[in-house]
């Protein structure tokens, strides 16, 4: 929190009525969520352009996370300077800069040029993080706080769910090697973030005001509280375990034998990854309500790590069925572990949000090394990576389930 208790009481918008508000923030959960997801969308399109070895197309996923590593901790201190509202127009203006920066790129079809657009339009999706998560998180009872996240994170999953399969039309259709797709696809995502920006600076002061006497030194110090530092860990294994598979899954399901897809229709199936997700949230949302977060938690963890062991070593449609059902088990582990992480952080949580958005620099590690590992062996085998991620995220569920 940003403010002190008597300004939080006079500005927080659950105070004050701004359902709309809610909703508009909750929005932005279905955005970046959709714009993330294009990825999934985008690695084949340029794999096949380039002519890229898998490692190789896993630099998408590098430049747009590596973003967290670089960005989440300043922008914990700008969002607890310049307040949440103000640091969501920040976040979308960067990310309409990303998007633009897909012109050029597609004009000279440099790959390299590709992925400074990625990492600018990261950056820009960061600092939305940063603030959009705390921000949801305090709109009402703490105890709540991550059945709250959860169903807002569930928008996140629609957005998911429902870009994808418009990508793969947009961005799959014909020519898989044709890359003006692209130029339109991403020009009318940032005309849509230019829009947001101007609403967003309207009511910028209902979110609430920052500090200017904020006192930026010490955001590492935090890690010294092991619940923090052990989400930190955690989130890195789950962003890097979901987007590793997210990452292979188009590639998977066409060399899977039985299955017959070809790019275009494996391209729809990404959505049903992302639409599994979804649900869990939704249901997710409740269940947190009747159990310990860490320990359901620690439930879907291991139910993750039993589909992505199956998919790495099975075939045909029982294969295509487990590596899609990861999505179900992911559903409700970003929100959890955000929440568990900086509950009792207080007016240090922007900080601890920048420190947990940091972690999801694991998005660009994990599947770097997940695609190296299917070049050395085969692809199948990629997803014995995020199965040990997995089983880390359980073991963090278990200690914050014995600590409640």
């Amino acid at each position: 929190m940003i403010t002190t208790p008597t300004e939080a009481s006079s500005r927080d918008p659950a105070r004050t009525g701004a359902t709309a508000l809610t909703v508009a923030v909750i929005g932005l959960f279905f955005l970046w969520g959709g714009i993330t997801s294009l990825n999934d969308i985008l690695i084949p399109k340029l794999k096949s352009l380039f002519v890229l070895s898998y490692a190789q197309a896993m630099l998408v996923q590098f430049a747009f996370f590596t973003a967290y590593a670089l960005i989440s901790v300043p922008a914990g201190n700008w969002i607890a300077r310049l307040g949440y509202g103000r640091g969501i127009v920040l976040g979308l203006a960067i990310m309409a800069a990303g998007c633009l920066l897909f012109l050029p790129a597609t004009a000279f079809a440099a790959f390299g040029a590709f992925l400074l657009a990625l990492f600018v339009l990261a950056a820009g999706i960061t600092v939305l993080q940063v603030a959009a998560n705390p921000l949801i998180a305090r709109l009402g009872d703490p105890a709540t706080a991550h059945s709250r996240l959860t169903f807002a994170q569930a928008f996140n999953s629609l957005g998911t769910t429902l870009f994808p399969l418009l990508g793969a039309q947009l961005m799959l259709r014909g020519e898989v090697a044709e890359v003006h797709t692209l130029e339109s696809s991403y020009g009318g995502i940032a005309a849509l973030l230019l829009a947001l920006c101007v609403g967003f600076w309207l009511v910028r002061d209902r979110l609430g005001r920052g500090r200017s006497d904020i006192e930026f030194a010490g955001s590492a110090a935090l890690l010294r509280e092991p619940r923090l530092a052990w989400g930190v860990v955690t989130m890195f294994l789950y962003v890097g375990a979901e987007v590793a598979i997210g990452s292979v899954l188009v590639n998977y399901l066409i060399q899977l034998h039985g299955v017959g897809v070809d790019v275009h229709d494996a391209g729809s199936f990404v959505s049903i990854y992302w639409g599994g997700a979804m649900v869990g949230r939704f249901l997710g949302a409740g269940l947190l309500r009747l159990f310990r977060p860490g320990l359901v938690l620690a439930c879907a963890a291991l139910g993750a790590a039993a589909l992505a062991a199956f998919a790495a070593f099975g075939d045909g449609m029982p294969a295509a069925v487990a590596v899609l059902a990861i999505g179900l088990m992911n559903s409700i582990m970003f929100p959890t572990i955000f929440a568990l992480a900086v509950e009792g952080l207080g007016e240090r949580t922007p900080q601890g949000s920048g420190l947990i958005c940091m972690a999801i620099v694991g998005g660009a590690i994990v599947p770097v090394a997940a695609g190296a590992l299917a070049d050395a062996t085969r692809l199948s085998l990629g997803l014995l990576l995020p199965v040990a991620c997995y089983l880390g995220i359980a073991a963090y569920g278990r200690f914050t389930s014995r600590q409640s």
